[in-house]
């Protein structure tokens, strides 16, 4: 390198972050600055934290923005120059739903964790030029050192998330004294450094709500539904072809997220019938499985387009798409947010939803698993205890039997004969005691039907589908299942994304620990911890993780085992 270029580059770094030249260069070449890597003919510069070097909004795709809008993600051009990945790349266009109307006898706690797991930064800007991805190293990898790469898919029910912030993990420490206000990814990487199985972090951004999800027929014959899931893939492509220059090995990759990202990570492995085409080799999956949801051109997806077009005023275009690419950003997001959102009385039933379109997602999701076309790699999945109680508050004003009668056939299933919904609620009853928060009796009974809803909808979209894929996989392949009852939040229980505090918090989790060794070695297990068995068919058991006494232990996953095999039956037979 020629002298003024190296002073140049020795500057820059300078500038950016405070090194430790003892340190050496993180890519094991004399002739680079430390935290510099090479991509092409451009030099990445990033900046170093502690243990880690962290590389920021690299882009992994063209900008989806002009007539790119509305494509599935094209592979990023050779890079070139200087390149500063030392702060966050756009965050992708988040929708916006009305607020909750929450109940006045609301615990203070509750009233904090939903703050805080509705919130998106601030601090980056949200813009269609969105496909960028974060890498997180070990401060002293090398080029060469082939470590496993873990590609973290965050969550937001399809409508909202993003890399900057690896969905609300990193904001906790605002209300949990133990998590420092850094990257979580950071976490991570460097407790792996500390286990001895040092691991490398990407987390990508994808399109999500109508810029990735948009629905309906026209979309379908034009091959330009599920974007997001291709944006995900896109990145997955990226690391095969990059991440060796980090000091990754391509052939150790991770599919890993929770809720929406963990459907995502499902859908990647039913994917291709099931061949994951060298991307990756093992899943971890919090709170999300294949749902049981139906096709992108049904009656709901195709009126979500409908409306579509015409808050976009693209009614009278024949060219409905066109029309969309060409309207104005702040037209397009307008009629992204006249959508049904996850604070809407709908919920988590959304039009935004990954659905089959024959492509990407073939056949419905639960009944491809049922086929038996999922890769056959090794995986986790896993739920809290309380699933449903953040996503019920939106349906408040279902108060009676008859209107919860409604409301779950209108809503989930249709086309169900009414007979069937109320054997259905057999197993759901109006008894409070029964309902969720799990275990609390009486109290946090905000309306005669909250905890009743609660109940069913956690089973419905997030328990009784991982049961299903636990259970029709465990003969087949490595299978591990854990049930998290810790973080619990007064008002909530254990509720949605607070396993997320103990993989994301600081260093030392349990969960964070298993999951490490799991990227590592295919195996959750070792350094002395508590021994996680596989699940199997005859001993399905669950790594089970409290605030009490005991703080892990081996259960039995056959609770509520009747109400969701029914359930299941139920959305088997028709799917949304």
């Amino acid at each position: 390198m020629a002298p003024l270029l190296h002073l140049f580059f020795a500057l820059l770094v300078s500038t950016l972050t405070s090194v430790d030249p003892a340190l050496g260069s993180s890519t094991g070449r004399p002739d680079l600055p430390y935290n510099a890597v090479i991509l092409d003919n451009a030099t990445i510069i990033g900046k170093a934290n502690g243990t880690v070097v962290q590389y920021l909004g690299i882009p992994f795709a063209q900008p989806p923005v002009g007539q790119l809008r509305l494509h599935l993600p094209r592979a990023v051009a050779p890079y070139n120059g200087t390149i500063n990945a030392t702060n966050f790349g756009n965050q992708c266009i988040q929708q916006t739903g009305p607020p909750l109307n929450l109940p006045n006898s609301l615990p203070s706690a509750a009233l904090q964790y939903i703050a805080v797991t509705g919130a998106v930064p601030q601090n980056v800007p949200q813009n269609e030029d969105c496909l960028n991805l974060n890498v997180i190293v070990p401060a002293t990898v090398a080029a060469g050192s082939r470590l496993p790469v873990v590609v973290w898919i965050y969550g937001g029910g399809f409508v909202s998330g993003s890399n900057a912030e690896s969905e609300f993990a990193s904001r906790l420490h605002k209300i949990i004294a133990d998590i420092p206000p850094r990257l979580p990814g950071e976490n991570v990487v460097a407790r792996s450094i500390e286990l001895g199985h040092p691991v490398i972090f990407v987390s990508p951004n994808y399109r999500v709500n109508g810029f990735g999800f948009l629905p309906g027929k026209k979309m379908k014959d034009a091959g330009l539904t599920n974007i997001g899931l291709h944006d995900q893939r896109e990145a997955l492509r990226w690391i095969q072809k990059y991440i060796s220059a980090f000091g990754g090995d391509p052939a150790k990759v991770m599919i890993w997220g929770q809720s929406a990202g963990a459907m995502s990570s499902a859908l990647h492995m039913l994917h291709n019938n099931g061949d994951p085409d060298g991307l990756f080799r093992a899943a971890f999956m919090e709170s999300g499985s294949p749902l049981p949801t139906s096709y992108v051109d049904n009656p709901l997806c195709q009126a979500t387009f409908d409306d579509f077009v015409v808050n976009t005023g693209c009614s009278g275009s024949n060219e409905p798409i066109t029309c969309l690419r060409n309207v104005h950003t702040d037209v397009f997001v307008q009629a992204v947010n006249k959508a049904p959102a996850l604070s809407d009385s709908k919920q988590v039933d959304l039009p935004w939803l990954p659905r089959a379109d024959g492509d990407f997602v073939e056949f419905p999701p639960e009944q491809q698993l049922l086929a038996g076309k999922i890769a056959n790699i090794p995986f986790v999945a896993g739920n809290v205890l309380d699933e449903g109680t953040l996503f019920s508050f939106p349906t408040l004003n279902v108060t009676t039997d008859e209107e919860f009668l409604g409301y779950v056939a209108g809503s989930w299933f249709p086309d169900a004969p009414r007979s069937s919904i109320r054997e259905l609620l057999k197993f759901y009853p109006s008894n409070v005691s029964a309902g969720s928060p799990f275990g609390t009796g009486n109290s946090f009974a905000y309306t005669p039907q909250y905890k009743r809803m609660a109940a069913l909808q956690g089973d419905l979209l997030f328990v009784a589908p991982r049961r299903l894929l636990t259970q029709k996989l465990a003969g087949k392949q490595a299978v591990y299942a854990f049930l998290s009852n810790q973080h619990r939040v007064d008002g909530l229980g254990a509720p949605h994304s607070t396993d997320l505090q103990d993989v994301f918090g600081a260093p030392g989790g349990h969960l964070q620990d298993y999951l490490i060794r799991f990227a590592a070695t295919l195996d959750p297990n070792g350094d002395g911890a508590f021994e996680w068995p596989r699940y199997t068919d005859v001993a399905p058991r669950l790594l089970t993780l409290n605030d009490a006494e005991p703080k892990l232990e081996i259960t039995r996953d056959d609770y509520r085992k009747e109400a969701m095999g029914y359930l299941t039956r139920l959305s088997l037979a028709y799917p949304w």
